[in-house]
């Protein structure tokens, strides 16, 4: 054979002949500088289970990447210089490497894909590359963040574009408006501060259903599951709350409704929804049905709920709930995102030891009961 045959991209894959059995394979694609940086962020705080791949048109940013997979898209088009904010440029860039980035989704079961919209590559290739994971059979779920408002008015107006053009492509799409982020931000929030939260609710979001697919626990969450409720289309809402004492497990379920972030008055579109426990040894299946019930009490009756659970040493005495609810896209948005359809929130995570060095506004737990 040829020993010019191959790729050079293929170099830095890993091997795909034999898959684990019974194990699906989750990859995560951070496209642009916005989703570069929230993959070398889910790789500092050592996701496990999942692939990670990084692809930029900016030859320079991407040699910060921690991916282990790293894609220069449209060599050609843009030589390695950056989209210059031109969804356009981004879309024929991702285009011109869309075997490379083929070669690199390959074998993938779930493929998420992580953008900041607005800017060049993130916007224009976003499209392209779910499109390619859809049509090598991968569930496609896409995390973006649209604009702060104090952003330039062609960029947000780029960013809505981008997410029409994605959300055919994707079996879920969660968009993450950064202006939600303002809403519970002290005054003197630094600008640096600020996108650096942006980047991180794109690791929430795809850290939240990642870890469902890949810890195994007490009760699991099979990826058939994990699946189904994706597959369904639309727009999903993911949150995710902590809490302690007696009704802990009661009490996460209640701060993930009800988080600042979320801002959602009524789930009677959702058709699904997937809730995730994790606690210490001493979370009780008395607590975790209390708190299955006071989700049921926010859903329609005829939502189906897929439940699990894990232990973890670490999580004595406190209780994580993570909730995905699907089929909220009938709904329509605020009117940060009004005109993009099947649009959805994030909710950012409440305190864990891996998120102590985001300011407290974002890690302080919100009151139960109110």
């Amino acid at each position: 054979m040829d020993s010019n045959a191959r790729t050079q991209p293929s170099r830095n894959l890993p091997a795909q002949d034999s898959p684990a059995l019974g194990k699906a394979r989750v990859k995560v694609l951070g496209l642009g500088g916005g989703g570069s940086n929230a993959v070398n962020r889910m790789i500092e705080l050592g996701l496990a289970g999942v692939e990670f791949i990084a692809a930029n048109t900016d030859r320079q940013a991407l040699e910060s990447s921690l991916a282990p997979t790293r894609l220069v898209l449209g060599p050609r088009v843009t030589r390695g210089l950056g989209a210059g904010g031109n969804p356009k440029t981004g879309a024929t860039a991702a285009m011109e490497s869309s075997r490379e980035l083929a070669a690199a989704l390959a074998g993938a079961d779930m493929v998420f894909i992580t953008a900041g919209m607005g800017g060049g590559t993130g916007t224009g290739a976003a499209p392209v590359a779910a499109e390619i994971a859809r049509e090598l059979g991968a569930v496609v779920i896409a995390v973006v963040t649209l604009p702060f408002s104090f952003e330039m008015t062609k960029r947000s107006h780029n960013a809505l574009d981008g997410v029409r053009l994605l959300q055919p492509h994707t079996h879920t799409l969660i968009t993450v408006p950064n202006d939600r982020l303002m809403q519970v931000a002290p005054r003197d929030l630094s600008l640096e501060i600020a996108f650096r939260l942006a980047d991180d609710v794109l690791r929430q979001g795809v850290q939240a259903v990642s870890e469902l697919i890949t810890h195994a626990g007490l009760i699991n969450v099979d990826f058939a599951h994990v699946r189904s409720l994706m597959q369904r289309g639309g727009g999903a809402l993911m949150a995710v709350g902590v809490a302690e004492g007696p009704d802990k497990a009661r009490d996460a379920i209640h701060q993930a409704l009800h988080h600042p972030l979320l801002e959602i008055d009524s789930l009677e579109y959702a058709n699904g929804a997937l809730v995730h426990f994790t606690g210490g040894e001493d979370l009780t299946l008395f607590e975790v049905s209390e708190a299955v019930d006071e989700l049921r009490a926010s859903l329609s009756p005829d939502t189906e709920i897929i439940l699990g659970a894990t232990t973890e040493p670490s999580m004595e005495g406190r209780t994580q709930a993570i909730l995905i609810v699907t089929g909220v896209g009938g709904r329509p948005m605020a009117p940060a995102v009004e005109s993009a359809p099947m649009a959805a929130t994030l909710a950012a995570a409440p305190a864990m030891e891996a998120d102590l060095d985001l300011p407290t506004f974002l890690r302080r737990r919100v009151a139960v009961g109110s």
